[in-house]
Protein backbone atom coordinates (compact mmCIF):
# COMPACT_ATOMS: atom_id res chain seq x y z
CA UNK A 1 0.00 0.00 0.00
CA UNK A 2 1.73 3.13 -1.11
CA UNK A 3 2.19 6.17 1.35
CA UNK A 4 -0.24 8.97 0.17
CA UNK A 5 0.74 12.59 0.89
CA UNK A 6 -0.92 15.92 1.43
CA UNK A 7 0.30 18.74 0.58
CA UNK A 8 3.31 19.66 1.94
CA UNK A 9 4.68 15.96 3.71
CA UNK A 10 7.09 14.57 2.80
CA UNK A 11 8.86 10.66 3.58
CA UNK A 12 12.35 9.19 3.10
CA UNK A 13 12.34 6.75 0.03
CA UNK A 14 15.86 5.78 1.92
CA UNK A 15 13.35 4.20 4.91
CA UNK A 16 10.47 3.43 3.04
CA UNK A 17 12.08 1.35 -0.20
CA UNK A 18 15.55 0.49 1.19
CA UNK A 19 18.41 0.24 -1.30
CA UNK A 20 16.38 1.97 -3.95
CA UNK A 21 18.80 3.12 -6.79
CA UNK A 22 15.73 3.71 -9.65
CA UNK A 23 12.83 4.96 -9.71
CA UNK A 24 9.41 5.96 -12.05
CA UNK A 25 8.14 9.47 -11.54
CA UNK A 26 4.49 8.96 -12.86
CA UNK A 27 2.13 11.65 -13.54
CA UNK A 28 -1.34 11.62 -14.84
CA UNK A 29 -4.20 13.82 -15.32
CA UNK A 30 -7.88 13.90 -17.33
CA UNK A 31 -9.25 17.03 -18.67
CA UNK A 32 -12.58 18.02 -17.14
CA UNK A 33 -13.89 21.29 -19.53
CA UNK A 34 -12.60 22.43 -22.50
CA UNK A 35 -13.80 25.04 -25.63
CA UNK A 36 -12.49 22.35 -27.96
CA UNK A 37 -8.89 23.19 -27.96
CA UNK A 38 -6.66 20.33 -27.32
CA UNK A 39 -5.13 20.21 -24.38
CA UNK A 40 -1.09 19.21 -23.93
CA UNK A 41 0.31 18.63 -20.39
CA UNK A 42 3.90 18.72 -20.23
CA UNK A 43 6.11 17.01 -17.59
CA UNK A 44 9.33 18.00 -17.12
CA UNK A 45 11.77 18.10 -13.80
CA UNK A 46 14.45 20.56 -13.06
CA UNK A 47 18.23 19.04 -11.48
CA UNK A 48 18.38 21.65 -8.45
CA UNK A 49 22.01 22.94 -6.72
CA UNK A 50 22.64 24.17 -3.10
CA UNK A 51 20.78 27.20 -4.07
CA UNK A 52 18.01 25.75 -5.67
CA UNK A 53 18.85 26.59 -9.02
CA UNK A 54 20.21 24.70 -12.30
CA UNK A 55 23.59 24.26 -12.21
CA UNK A 56 23.51 24.01 -16.06
CA UNK A 57 20.66 24.71 -18.58
CA UNK A 58 21.24 21.61 -19.64
CA UNK A 59 19.88 20.57 -16.17
CA UNK A 60 16.62 21.14 -17.68
CA UNK A 61 14.98 17.81 -18.47
CA UNK A 62 12.05 18.43 -20.75
CA UNK A 63 10.67 17.13 -24.62
CA UNK A 64 13.30 19.17 -26.40
CA UNK A 65 16.39 17.68 -23.82
CA UNK A 66 14.90 13.81 -22.78
CA UNK A 67 18.46 13.24 -20.67
CA UNK A 68 20.26 14.43 -18.49
CA UNK A 69 23.89 15.26 -19.49
CA UNK A 70 24.80 11.49 -17.07
CA UNK A 71 21.89 9.45 -17.95
CA UNK A 72 20.31 9.99 -14.15
CA UNK A 73 17.31 11.26 -15.40
CA UNK A 74 15.28 10.36 -18.27
CA UNK A 75 11.81 11.92 -19.59
CA UNK A 76 9.59 9.24 -21.17
CA UNK A 77 8.02 11.47 -24.05
CA UNK A 78 5.09 13.71 -24.36
CA UNK A 79 1.93 12.26 -24.50
CA UNK A 80 -0.33 14.55 -26.17
CA UNK A 81 -3.57 13.80 -25.26
CA UNK A 82 -4.15 12.65 -21.63
CA UNK A 83 -6.14 10.02 -22.61
CA UNK A 84 -6.40 6.32 -21.49
CA UNK A 85 -5.72 4.50 -17.79
CA UNK A 86 -2.29 5.49 -15.61
CA UNK A 87 0.81 7.57 -16.41
CA UNK A 88 0.17 9.94 -19.03
CA UNK A 89 4.18 10.76 -18.27
CA UNK A 90 6.76 9.31 -16.37
CA UNK A 91 10.52 10.70 -15.55
CA UNK A 92 12.55 7.90 -14.54
CA UNK A 93 15.69 8.72 -12.00
CA UNK A 94 18.73 6.59 -11.35
CA UNK A 95 19.64 7.25 -7.67
CA UNK A 96 22.97 5.92 -8.68
CA UNK A 97 23.89 8.24 -11.31
CA UNK A 98 22.85 11.78 -10.25
CA UNK A 99 26.32 14.02 -9.86
CA UNK A 100 26.54 14.91 -6.01
CA UNK A 101 26.24 18.47 -6.96
CA UNK A 102 22.47 17.49 -7.57
CA UNK A 103 20.62 18.65 -3.88
CA UNK A 104 17.20 18.37 -5.64
CA UNK A 105 14.84 17.24 -8.93
CA UNK A 106 11.83 19.45 -9.14
CA UNK A 107 9.11 17.63 -11.26
CA UNK A 108 6.36 20.27 -13.14
CA UNK A 109 3.69 19.91 -15.26
CA UNK A 110 2.62 22.97 -17.60
CA UNK A 111 -0.02 23.31 -20.35
CA UNK A 112 1.44 23.93 -23.65
CA UNK A 113 0.35 27.21 -25.05
CA UNK A 114 -1.93 27.80 -22.22
CA UNK A 115 -2.34 31.59 -22.67
CA UNK A 116 -2.78 31.44 -26.24
CA UNK A 117 -5.90 28.61 -25.87
CA UNK A 118 -7.25 30.09 -22.62
CA UNK A 119 -6.71 26.90 -20.69
CA UNK A 120 -5.48 26.54 -17.04
CA UNK A 121 -5.15 23.49 -14.16
CA UNK A 122 -8.40 23.87 -13.24
CA UNK A 123 -10.19 22.74 -16.40
CA UNK A 124 -7.65 19.27 -15.28
CA UNK A 125 -9.08 16.62 -12.88
CA UNK A 126 -7.42 13.61 -10.89
CA UNK A 127 -3.94 15.05 -11.60
CA UNK A 128 -1.68 13.19 -9.59
CA UNK A 129 2.28 11.84 -8.56
CA UNK A 130 3.35 8.60 -7.91
CA UNK A 131 6.87 7.17 -7.32
CA UNK A 132 7.45 3.56 -8.07
CA UNK A 133 10.26 1.05 -7.44
CA UNK A 134 11.58 0.43 -10.61
CA UNK A 135 12.86 -2.88 -9.88
CA UNK A 136 9.79 -4.48 -8.76
CA UNK A 137 7.02 -2.06 -9.72
CA UNK A 138 5.80 -0.96 -6.19
CA UNK A 139 4.51 2.50 -5.56
CA UNK A 140 5.99 3.57 -2.58
CA UNK A 141 4.23 7.30 -2.58
CA UNK A 142 1.21 8.83 -4.01
CA UNK A 143 -0.17 12.53 -4.01
CA UNK A 144 -3.30 13.51 -5.69
CA UNK A 145 -3.69 17.29 -6.18
CA UNK A 146 -7.46 18.21 -5.38
CA UNK A 147 -7.23 21.85 -5.01
CA UNK A 148 -8.65 24.06 -7.12
CA UNK A 149 -5.74 25.45 -9.54
CA UNK A 150 -7.74 27.41 -11.80
CA UNK A 151 -5.56 30.59 -11.80
CA UNK A 152 -2.23 28.75 -12.77
CA UNK A 153 -0.85 27.35 -16.23
CA UNK A 154 2.36 25.50 -14.59
CA UNK A 155 2.25 23.64 -11.07
CA UNK A 156 5.47 22.16 -9.40
CA UNK A 157 4.18 19.05 -8.17
CA UNK A 158 6.54 17.59 -6.07
CA UNK A 159 10.59 17.10 -5.17
CA UNK A 160 12.72 14.28 -4.53
CA UNK A 161 15.73 16.08 -2.36
CA UNK A 162 18.60 14.48 -0.92
CA UNK A 163 19.12 15.17 2.93
CA UNK A 164 21.82 13.42 5.04
CA UNK A 165 22.44 11.00 2.94
CA UNK A 166 19.24 9.90 2.13
CA UNK A 167 16.50 10.49 -0.43
CA UNK A 168 13.19 12.04 0.31
CA UNK A 169 9.76 13.24 -1.44
CA UNK A 170 8.23 15.67 -0.71
CA UNK A 171 4.46 16.92 -2.23
CA UNK A 172 4.19 20.49 -3.10
CA UNK A 173 1.40 21.33 -5.44
CA UNK A 174 2.62 24.80 -5.78
CA UNK A 175 0.48 26.69 -8.49
CA UNK A 176 2.61 28.80 -10.77
CA UNK A 177 1.60 31.71 -13.35
CA UNK A 178 2.94 32.28 -17.02
CA UNK A 179 3.52 28.52 -17.90
CA UNK A 180 7.13 27.04 -19.01
CA UNK A 181 9.05 29.68 -19.75
CA UNK A 182 8.73 32.22 -16.61
CA UNK A 183 8.66 28.90 -14.41
CA UNK A 184 11.73 27.59 -16.05
CA UNK A 185 13.35 31.23 -15.75
CA UNK A 186 12.71 30.95 -11.54
CA UNK A 187 14.78 27.99 -11.48
CA UNK A 188 18.14 29.45 -13.35
CA UNK A 189 17.29 28.37 -16.99
CA UNK A 190 18.53 31.17 -19.80
CA UNK A 191 15.66 30.82 -22.10
CA UNK A 192 16.39 32.67 -24.95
Amino acid sequence: MPISLQKGGNVSLSKEAPGLTQAIIGLGWDVNSSDGAAFDLDASCFLLGDNGKVIKDIDFIFYNNPKSEDGSVIYSGDNRTGTGEGDDEQITVDFTKVSPAIKKIAVVVTIHEAQERGQNFGQVNNAYVRLVNKSNNTEIVRYDLTENYSLFTAITVCEVYRRDNEWKFRALGNGFQGGLKPLAESYGVAIG
